[in-house]
């Protein structure tokens, strides 16, 4: 009978594998997570990579969604303020181009009329977390009385790469050119009704164009209210991917209790065969070299 001469190293070489395999459960029983390196499973590893990286950039891409979410909101409550004070303007201006008014009545028009082009003065350097949402991409100075903004349209790229507008520059919405400009409608009303005096024709003329530079406003309401709507179902696109992709993460790493606890039942086993198996050897060894004494 032929004695392999490496049995008992052998024994010894299975006994610590079947020892480290059941710390090895042990710790996935415990931690209910599957890998917990590299080397266990390197395509499941790199699996797990690639949806962590994708899980992040959900992440912050809902945190700057969030962000300038508020800030057009601001944006669009502004723009309807602004809607209110032009609308209230139109009325002032109509009242006393009808010619029924006296000068002190004609006066007062103008004072109020002035009193609105502060206000939306004021509107127009609205204020969102320390930046100015009306200034194009110069937001941390004021950018009202003379413009002190610039042209820049700012875009947010979405995870699938879809680019949304966030702002409309402050110039394009108060100082167009024409008879889009709102502060130019309102300074020529001002100064039509400064002397108690009104030129009819001119005074209607600079009305009908305060009624324009408002609805262009109002135009670019629409462009911000078209942002926020587009943010939000992308962010509830990204939410929902950000779910099954962390589930799909949790499902990779995640431990199969079951299969698991089946495993570490049959590596105790083992073990306590191949200590079993050692500890008669051992009992032999002994036995025969107290016989040859």
């Amino acid at each position: 009978m032929r004695v392999d001469p490496n049995y008992i190293s052998n024994l010894a070489i299975s006994l610590d594998q079947a020892q480290a395999n059941q710390e090895q459960l042990t710790a996935e029983l415990s931690s209910g997570v599957a890998i917990t390196s590299l080397s266990q499973n390197p395509t499941s590893s790199g699996q797990n990579v690639l949806l962590l990286n994708q899980i992040q950039q959900d992440d912050s891409f809902t945190q700057s969604s969030n962000l300038v979410t508020g800030q057009l909101q601001v944006a669009d409550s502004s723009l309807g303020s602004v809607v209110s004070q032009l609308t209230q303007a139109i009325s002032l201006a109509t009242s006393a181009n009808n010619g029924t008014m006296n000068a002190s009545d004609v006066k007062s028009i103008g004072n109020q009329i002035s009193g609105i082009l502060n206000e939306v003065q004021s509107l127009a350097n609205t204020n969102y977390q320390g930046q100015y949402i009306f200034a194009g991409g110069q937001t941390s100075a004021s950018p009202f009385t003379t413009y002190n903004g610039d042209q820049d349209v700012n875009y947010l790229e979405t995870p699938n790469g879809q680019k949304i507008q966030l702002n409309v520059p402050g110039s394009q919405i108060f100082s167009g050119s024409g008879a889009n400009s709102v502060f130019g409608a309102l300074n020529n009303l001002v100064a039509d009704f400064a002397s108690g005096t009104v030129n009819t024709a001119q005074a209607v003329s600079d009305t009908a164009a305060l009624g324009t530079a408002m609805n262009y406003v109002s135009q670019q309401r629409v462009t911000i209210d078209n942002s926020i709507t587009q943010l939000t179902a992308a962010s509830d696109a990204v939410t929902s991917d950000q779910t099954q992709l962390t589930s799909a993460q949790t499902n990779l790493m995640q431990a199969d209790v079951a299969t698991v606890s089946t495993q570490l039942s049959l590596s105790e086993t083992q073990q306590t065969a191949l200590e079993d198996v050692i500890a008669q050897l051992d009992s032999a060894s002994n036995s025969l070299f107290s016989k040859l004494q």
